[in-house]
């Protein structure tokens, strides 16, 4: 349950891996210039 831990978020962080603990941020940018388009 630490830095070396591969399964939790900080062991994802260290390693510099993504999985279900440590998901990709989605790009908002583009979802709020779509919304203004629209709207």
């Amino acid at each position: 349950m630490g830095k070396g831990d591969k399964k939790s978020k900080r062991g994802k962080i260290v390693n510099g891996t993504y999985g279900k603990r440590r998901q990709r941020k989605k790009n908002k940018k583009k979802a709020e210039t779509v919304a203004k388009a629209e709207g």
